[in-house]
Formats: C-alpha cells, structure tokens, sequence
C-alpha cells in the first residue's frame, strides 16, 4: 500500500484531553458525592448520545427527570463542557505545527457532539485553524468505528484511504480505519506519534 500524505486526528485523549472531573469537583466538593454523580448521573455512557447527534436539551431533560436531585448539576454539563478539558495533550500543539509547517494537509475525525464541539473549536482556533477540515460524530450522526464515518470523511477531505494516516488512542477506532483501508496508529504520547509519522516519511 503507497505511504500516507496527509493526517487524520481523533480530538479527544490525542489532540486534548477530557475529564469530566475537571468541572464537576468545582461544583461538587466532597470526593464521595463527586463519584457517585459521574458513575450514576452524568455517566460517559449517558454523554455519549450527545457525540451520536442527540441534543442535550433533550438528553438533560430526560436525565433530570430521572434525577431530579441533580437537575441544577446536570444542566451545566453542555454549557460548560469546554471546562471538562483541561488543556492540550503534551507534545501535541507543537507536533501539529510542525506537520502544518511541513506542509502536511492535517485534518480530523472526532465523536464530539456538534453543539459543544462549536465553541471549543472557536477558543481552540489556534490549532483547528490549521486543520483544512473535521468530520464531527454529532453534526453526521455517524460515529466511529463504523465505517461509514470514515468513508464520508475520505470522500470530503477528497483523499483516497491509502493517502491518509490515521491517529487514535482507541484500538477499535484504529481498527476501524484499518478496515476501509486506511493507514492508521495508535496513539499513546506525542514522542511514539513523532516517530510513527517519521516512519511513513511524513516528519523528518
């Protein structure tokens, strides 16, 4: 298969981090309390309805209805998700500058919901402004790893899928890429992506 000459991110856990502890222990102080909300109320399980398109007006009122307790905690979940990351991963604003000075074309595959994905883009323009696309989950209604959501990504991003490396910190995402025959890698820190990318010629 020819080498790759453009690169495909995931956002979360590669290119930022995300934790929604970050926001939610400044709301609720005590350790047990805060445990019990993310593993009983706002669940990653419940979140991710949001990265498959569903708005969070609707998911925040069925969760309240189910918790009335909480409705005062969960209903800052979506407007301040941009609080539940805390910062880039380290490395990785610098190895996406680098590429883009190389002109490396850099674009992104992302299971974000579109309504918080909007203005965590805009404070992040620093680093989505040198990605020439990214395909969000939320606004497709598509999501990895399902092939369809790469397909539809490849054909906006008008690369054919041995042209693109593919980068994700989940085996199964990876896989997924793998299966409409792009080339992908694992992601774990920026130092084993920098010699990855130095392996398909695409860093010096």
């Amino acid at each position: 298969m020819p080498g790759p000459s453009a690169v495909v991110f995931d956002v979360g856990h590669v290119l930022y981090d995300w934790d929604p502890r970050v926001l939610y222990r400044r709301l609720i102080p005590d350790d047990a309390a805060l445990d019990a909300f993310l593993r009983d109320v706002c669940t990653r399980e419940w979140h991710f309805q949001h990265d498959a398109g569903r708005p969070f007006a609707e998911t925040s009122a069925e969760l309240s209805a189910r918790h009335p307790e909480h409705a005062h905690l969960i209903a800052e979940w979506g407007p301040r998700f941009s609080e539940q990351i805390p910062g880039p991963i380290a490395g990785m604003p610098e190895l996406v500058a680098e590429l883009d000075a190389a002109g490396v074309p850099l674009f992104a595959i992302t299971n974000f919901s579109d309504e918080f994905f909007a203005p965590f883009r805009a404070q992040e323009a620093a680093l989505f402004d040198r990605f020439r696309d990214i395909v969000v989950s939320g606004a497709e209604r598509l999501m990895k790893p399902h092939a369809p959501i790469y397909r539809l990504a490849l054909e906006r991003f008008g690369l054919a899928p041995h042209e693109a490396l593919f980068v994700d910190d989940r085996q199964d995402n990876v896989d997924g890429a793998l299966a409409v025959g792009m080339h992908a890698v694992r992601f774990t820190d920026a130092a084993t992506l920098r010699a990855d990318l130095a392996r398909y010629g695409l860093l010096g």
